[in-house]
């Protein structure tokens, strides 16, 4: 299992727009449906990869704990399920489901979205204030899962740095100065998609 980190986006980049269908509902949504929140969180995932399995726990006790804050969760599953049709959006509903993930988990098929994000990995965490820009990138805390017998993990994810984002811009304030790279899986892109350069 190898680590791919995360772009590191700039801050104060503005939300690009998206509009995709809900996994579970195939209902359309974009980002104009999450106007009305003051934080959005967006997690690019996917329902394999060990990583997202490591920290799911967690942001699912982030949804339930800020449920009535003034902050909406959005996830969006980017890999390419012809490589990975446990990715797809059906499996991914299933998902959800079973690890409690109560906010809309969108699917990205053609991966544009992902590409005008620079996401790179799966968890990769986007946190935006509420003009939309972006406040914090990175990791959801200094937890790691265990990677093979011979590397173990490294403690139990409690969501400790990205929490502290959402509650600074929540209260207005901004998020902490240190954002380390959050770690996963690489995203699965399609061979007309395949990063170079930039994007690796």
């Amino acid at each position: 299992m190898s680590a791919t980190q995360s772009t590191m986006l700039a801050l104060g980049t503005h939300a690009p727009a998206f509009t995709l269908p809900d996994v579970e509902t195939a209902t359309l949504r974009s980002l104009e449906d999450f106007a009305g929140s003051r934080a959005l969180l967006l997690v690019f995932l996917c329902s394999h990869c060990p990583y997202v399995l490591h920290v799911a726990p967690a942001l699912a006790q982030i949804a339930r704990d800020y449920a009535n804050a003034s902050l909406a969760i959005v996830g969006i599953t980017s890999n390419d399920t012809e490589q990975y049709p446990q990715d797809a959006p059906a499996p991914t509903a299933r998902f959800a489901a079973k690890q409690g993930l109560s906010f809309p988990i969108l699917f990205d098929e053609t991966q544009r979205v992902a590409q005008s994000y620079s996401a790179a990995c799966t968890p990769d965490f986007f946190l935006f204030n509420e003009h939309r820009a972006l406040a914090y990138r990175g990791q959801i805390d200094e937890s790691r899962p265990m990677r093979g017998p011979d590397r173990p993990g490294k403690g139990v994810c409690d969501g400790a740095d990205l929490r502290a984002a959402i509650d600074a811009v929540l209260g207005g304030r901004p998020a902490p100065e240190l954002q380390k790279a959050s770690i996963g899986c690489s995203i699965k892109w399609k061979a007309e998609n395949e990063p170079s350069g930039v994007w690796h």
